[in-house]
């Protein structure tokens, strides 16, 4: 028996989310918008029963076992982490801060029995299972390199939001930076130790956002990263992402691991490959082609990645009777929560290393930090 859906958002996500869901069987009871007409106007567009700008009255809804989370980041931990509290199975997107995503951890290893996984739909697209598979299987030999480019016009919003301001979560490196991290970690089984990154503003006012407001996320992001290996020869993998989103009407993806033997590249949704001595790449996976609606805000590797993931998710309820249990193995290269601290805490290291200018180690946290910490010190220092 699938559960009863409650969605939180209604910007793109959350528009092609439902559609996905309902054709998969689940049934979606509730939808939440940080107003009520928002949440009014989703509600009608996609025939959801009941719509609200509370988020408790999602939450408690009786129908709901499964809640989605797709809203702005700052908003992300309080929704992830009472939802467990509940009893509910989540499903969601990154939080803003590693604190935030520590609470979430937190709250999670506390409700081992219920569902808590972040929605990185890139580990879900068949070109990177099927990479992932191969490197496993040895085609390229040694992992030596990886590099990934994604290019495409900009993410801020039509009027001033969140995007716009780095400390809510906008910006290319938190918004697509973090699904990179993420799947570089999936790809090579490996997490980052040393990063070294160099963000920009290019653009800080347009003719939406001007007068006294200013953009200050990034919209051009390049960094480097030391993945595992720190006691081997190698030195472990060394991997670069370059993220522009100053390039309106065009839209690159494309991840490329070089080792010993090959290489293999994954173009948009198909993947490529090419051994050491042959005289050109080869198509290893074509794009099986997208049946639904084109989402301009939404690239097809997400888009296709989205689809499986709703696909997967349903494989994992369908296995149980009971509406709020589930299956590990349909959804088990789903990122875990463990798995968004990792990714918050190294995009919040590439941020340092971009105003220091120096290599900066990734140390997730273990225990939460004291909120009082710096006035302690300030009292101790008083004190001596």
């Amino acid at each position: 028996m699938l559960p009863g859906v409650g969605v939180f958002g209604t910007g793109s996500t959350a528009r092609v989310l439902v559609p996905l869901l309902k054709a998969e069987g689940f049934e979606v009871h509730a939808v939440w918008g940080r107003s009520e007409e928002e949440a009014c106007c989703l509600a009608k567009e996609l025939g959801i029963p009941f719509h609200t700008s509370r988020s408790d009255d999602v939450l408690l809804h009786q129908d709901v076992d499964l809640v989605c989370i797709y809203i702005p980041p700052s908003m992300t931990r309080q929704i992830a982490v009472k939802a467990l509290g509940i009893g509910k199975n989540v499903l969601c997107e990154k939080a803003a801060t590693a604190v935030d995503s520590f609470k979430m951890v937190t709250a999670a290893r506390y409700y081992p029995q219920l569902l808590s996984v972040m929605g990185n739909t890139l580990r879900f697209l068949p070109a990177f299972g099927a990479m992932r598979q191969l490197l496993v299987e040895g085609y390229v030999g040694e992992m030596q390199v990886c590099d990934v480019r994604v290019y495409g016009p900009s993410l801020l919003d039509q009027s001033y939001g969140w995007t716009c301001e780095e400390l809510m979560g906008g910006g290319g490196l938190h918004t697509v930076g973090s699904s990179v991290i993420d799947l570089l970690s999936y790809l090579t089984s490996a997490r980052a130790h040393r990063v070294h990154g160099l963000l920009r503003t290019f653009v800080q006012q347009n003719g939406l956002i001007r007068g006294i407001r200013r953009v200050t996320s990034d919209d051009f992001c390049f960094f480097q990263m030391l993945m595992g290996g720190t006691g081997s020869r190698s030195g472990g993998v060394c991997c670069t992402v370059t993220l522009n989103f100053n390039m309106p009407g065009s839209f690159v993806h494309e991840v490329m691991v070089v080792g010993s033997t090959g290489r293999l590249i994954a173009r948009g949704t198909e993947l490529y490959g090419q051994r050491n001595g042959s005289k050109g790449e080869e198509l290893l996976l074509g794009d099986s082609g997208w049946v639904g609606p084109e989402v301009k805000e939404m690239p097809l590797p997400h888009l296709q990645g989205l689809s499986s993931m709703v696909k997967a998710l349903r494989q994992s309820f369908q296995a149980h009777e009971e509406r709020r249990s589930w299956a590990r193995g349909p959804v088990a290269m789903a990122p875990t929560f463990e798995d968004g601290l990792y990714v918050q805490t190294v995009v919040e290291a590439v941020k340092r290393s971009s105003c220091s200018g120096e290599w900066e180690c990734v140390e997730i946290m273990s225990e939460e930090p004291d909120p009082n910490h710096n006035l302690c010190e300030a009292l101790q220092r008083n004190k001596n």
